[in-house]
């Protein structure tokens, strides 16, 4: 029987009304928003059931609802009594994973994201910095282009290695426009430009790490009793010291996608289960493998037949 792995979406996902027909059914789901209301003095559950869309975009609400909507979820799959073997998140889905590894508490975790997109969106001024998903390119030729441009002056680096083919880069506007042109010249397919307000997982936010420094410290942050297999560097950890310091490296490094995914199945990973909005890493696991299992599961439809899988895997 091969090892199971709980993965958690990241910024971009989100959608009004995601999570609603899990709140209505199920009571622990429920207390999930509740709860991240309470934490948060504000109503954070109207504005994921009702919107409006612009409003739930910004990266200060994106952030805590789709922790919030991801984490309700987690709890209605994990009333069948599935455990995983590891969990891993894009970006922001980290903090999803580290709930469900038992480092951080829920109620911890939806403070420290609220507080991470008001810095991520406070660190560069509005149309400063940006992101590109450049496609069809190998790793290291975009490497060596970003690493040129920022010479000159124009910081740009890789942001999200996400699969074979598709790398998001992330820095000033300039850089990434400069580095989008000169990444066409040698042969990619297409770049495009994301909607984003900035530039995310670039050297760019080292001044939003800083003050998130103060944020961590004030919330509790355990040995994990789960594996998490970190986005910065792609390896299983479980210790609080080591989880606290790659949160804050996270900030202004790549997100180790591909190596996370390739990493697990190396551990024995062949069931991959993306609770959350949305079926992004689903997409990008089986362009990565082929040969594992991908569930998804957004609602309570998608959560029972993901269990029905499991189980008759023998899981």
């Amino acid at each position: 029987m091969g090892k199971i792995a709980f993965v958690f979406p990241g910024q971009g996902s989100q959608t009004v009304g995601m999570g609603a027909t899990v709140r209505e059914t199920d009571h622990k789901a429920r207390a999930i928003f509740d709860s991240a209301d309470k934490r948060l003095h504000r109503d954070l559950t109207s504005l994921i059931l009702n919107g409006p869309l612009e409003e739930l975009t910004k990266t200060m609400n994106a952030q805590p609802a789709l922790l919030t909507t991801s984490v309700a979820l987690l709890q209605a799959f994990q009333e069948a009594g599935i455990q995983p073997d590891f969990t891993a998140g894009h970006s922001l889905g980290e903090y999803s994973a580290l709930v469900a590894s038992g480092a951080i508490p829920f109620s911890d975790a939806v403070f420290a994201v609220s507080k991470r997109g008001e810095l991520m969106e406070e660190a560069v001024p509005n149309g400063k910095g940006t992101m590109a998903a450049v496609l069809g390119i190998d790793r290291h030729l975009l490497s060596i282009i970003c690493e040129k441009i920022t010479d000159n002056g124009e910081p740009v680096q890789l942001a999200n290695l996400n699969c074979p083919g598709q790398i998001v880069i992330s820095g000033t506007v300039e850089g990434v426009s400069r580095a989008g042109v000169e990444a066409k010249n040698k042969g990619a397919k297409r770049v495009l430009p994301l909607q984003v307000s900035g530039p995310f997982h670039s050297i760019l936010m080292k001044p939003a790490a800083e003050k998130f420094k103060t944020v961590l410290e004030q919330i509790t942050i355990r040995d994990g009793q789960i594996p998490i297999i970190a986005n910065v560097t792609a390896e299983p950890t479980q210790d609080k010291h080591d989880i606290q310091k790659l949160l804050l490296e996270q900030l202004y490094s790549p997100v180790l996608w591909e190596d996370s995914i390739r990493k697990m199945i190396e551990l024995g990973v062949d069931s991959f289960v993306e609770i959350g909005p949305g079926k992004v890493l689903s997409g990008l696991i089986r362009k990565i493998s082929r040969e594992v299992t991908t569930l998804s599961v957004q609602d309570p439809e998608s959560c029972q037949a993901a269990i029905t899988v499991l189980r008759g895997n023998g899981g």
